[in-house]
């Protein structure tokens, strides 16, 4: 009896697994073909142009488009129905990050449109059908994630799946367009600075994919043509995070949801003013040497070597403060006693392997550097900075994800209901009971008396109830007196426990977001072509120049992902904390 009544629901599973690898596996090779189509055009294959690879794009962008118009009408029908949430997908503050990054992408799609007007006489059509249908794309699915990134969806389940995974990898086709088309730029920018560093043996061939006829409107044309490139960064993070909230609402299709209060961690300012000051002073600098750097960057051989001496000797006393400070919080988690939350979560999942995945390309971009360093036969001055650059890049790192981890997988604090509800009864004068302040009062900061008169949980006697026999009234007010001191001294106790507690949050508060405001800080010099990999010239002379290239290419994508990621699961960990 025991196995048939466990039958159906074992015999049930077996065809919704089947879906979830079905689907994968489409969704694996749709990416895979337009990797090779995006592949093809990058190395001007025979055959293949711009246009095949954008039809592509824009075929999967309206299939993407339909799913997402028949999923938000059907679940129109539907609003009145109770729906499971998984309340640990689709934070507020990740929607208001993929809003801003979306806005900007608009920006971008604005830009190509006008640059694809002023070239129209020799583009291809589909480069002015691509920006409005990326547009339309954006907008919509923008709303969907707004609506519906907490859904788990317990109908039309086979389908669903499909559509979801051909949504993951479409945003992610969209990514690695933008990262192709953003690393061109960047190269061809580079081989221009190469020879100011007097590394004049490297053959210079640009990689232009220009329109070839002229412009309408001479000034139009270069504001469009260079702001896009300045816009790419954002377009770029917005699809990796749309990917990535996709992919948590597809793992989550068909769930069993344990229905547990969840407790809501605003964002609070309060108690990370050190935390932020120093943070903003590293914001502030970065920008600062960024600014520097790009304008002095190939403008003479003496000139790019301080501006690489000078992006070098900043990020190494960036990189080891937030060394420091992930190595504090990981010693004050390691004097606490607090178990760690190992209930099944798709989007913590997620997010500890997002971090380690893509930590693994700046570590293989400084492994790369430490071993042009000793292996190199000659040594400029301005690449003795790049080892100690490198090996901090590593170690911070490592600490970094060992913090964010665990943190993200500790347990909140709770305190004890029983402590929290307790009271002290003391016996007054007249038989009335006096209440002394809770201890959630007390920890609260909330038992300060209005009488000015000491609460009489700090009393250090309390008055018996009168008595004509005076022996037994003393005996009494004298066990009452031992039996309130015993609380005081409990409470004493209690009070500078928790008060150790909040110091060592306040301390992890400010550290998560010192962190965070620091990331943000590295992640604008790599996203906006500060790129000292690119620009040192030891590597290309040691591995050779298209092999170290490919090597930047394939790596620094999932290096600046990796500080955008790390920036978000730091703001989450100074929410939880």
């Amino acid at each position: 009896m025991e196995k048939a009544a466990g039958s159906p629901s074992v015999g049930g599973s077996y065809p919704q697994k089947n879906a979830e690898i079905l689907s994968s596996q489409y969704g694996i090779n749709l990416f895979l073909a337009g990797l090779l189509l995006t592949f093809a055009w990058a190395v001007h294959a025979v055959g293949i142009s711009k246009s095949h690879l954008l039809s592509y794009l824009i075929t999967l962008m309206l299939i993407q488009l339909l799913w997402m118009l028949w999923y938000l009408c059907r679940s129109c029908t539907q609003r009145r129905l109770i729906r499971d949430k998984d309340t640990h997908a689709g934070a507020r503050w990740l929607k208001c990050g993929i809003t801003l990054f979306a806005v900007i992408t608009l920006i971008l799609d604005s830009f190509k449109i006008g640059y694809y007007i002023d070239f129209s006489n020799c583009l291809s059509p589909t480069e002015g059908i691509f920006p409005v249908t990326h547009a339309v794309h954006t907008i919509l699915q923008v709303y969907f994630l707004w609506c519906h990134a907490k859904d788990i969806i317990q109908s039309f389940k086979t389908l669903e799946r499909f559509g979801v995974i051909h949504s993951v990898f479409t945003n992610l086709l969209l990514w690695t367009n933008g990262v192709l088309t953003e690393s061109k730029h960047q190269l061809n920018e580079h081989k221009e600075r190469l020879i100011t560093l007097g590394f004049g043996n490297i053959t210079i061939v640009l990689d232009d994919h220009a329109p070839q006829c002229n412009c309408t409107t001479t000034t139009l044309c270069s504001i469009f043509s260079q702001g896009i490139y300045y816009l790419y960064p954002f377009n770029i993070e917005y699809h990796i995070l749309a990917s990535t909230m996709l992919y948590v609402l597809w793992k989550n299709i068909g769930r069993k949801v344990e229905h547990h209060q969840q407790h809501k961690t605003p964002f609070k300012f309060h108690g990370i003013t050190v935390g932020m000051i120093f943070g903003l002073v590293v914001l502030t600098s970065t920008i600062a040497i960024v600014v520097v750097y790009l304008i002095q960057i190939g403008r003479s051989k003496i000139k790019s070597e301080l501006a690489l001496t000078m992006f070098y000797l900043h990020a190494i006393f960036v990189l080891a403060l937030m060394c420091t400070a992930g190595i504090v919080a990981l010693l004050i988690y390691r004097r606490e006693d607090r178990s760690l939350d190992n209930s099944k979560n798709p989007a913590r999942k997620l997010d500890a392997e997002l971090l380690v995945g893509t930590a693994a390309g700046s570590w293989l971009l400084s492994w790369g550097s430490i071993l042009a360093i000793i292996c190199a036969q000659a040594h400029p001055k301005y690449t003795w900075y790049n080892l100690p650059y490198s090996v901090l890049v590593i170690i911070e790192k490592y600490i970094q994800n060992l913090f964010i981890i665990e943190s993200i997988h500790r347990e909140q604090e709770k305190v004890n209901d029983d402590i929290k509800t307790l009271r002290i009864v003391t016996v007054s004068q007249g038989s009335t009971l006096s209440l002394t302040p809770s201890y959630k009062e007390i920890y609260n900061g909330r038992a300060a008396p209005d009488s000015g008169e000491v609460p009489c949980l700090f009393k250090g006697s309390i008055r018996g109830r009168e008595n004509d026999d005076g022996g037994g009234g003393a005996k009494e007010e004298t066990s009452q007196d031992k039996s309130s001191v015993m609380h005081s001294a409990s409470d004493f106790s209690f009070y500078s426990r928790n008060s150790v507690t909040n110091n060592k949050r306040r301390i992890l508060k400010n550290i998560a977001a010192f962190l965070f405001l620091c990331n943000l800080s590295l992640w604008i010099p790599p996203a906006f072509g500060c790129r000292p990999e690119y620009d040192n010239g030891l590597e290309e002379i040691v591995f050779g120049f298209e092999p170290w290239i490919i090597v930047v290419n394939l790596a620094m994508p999932f290096s600046i992902f990796y500080r955008m990621h790390s920036a978000a699961s730091l703001f989450e960990v100074n929410c939880k904390t």
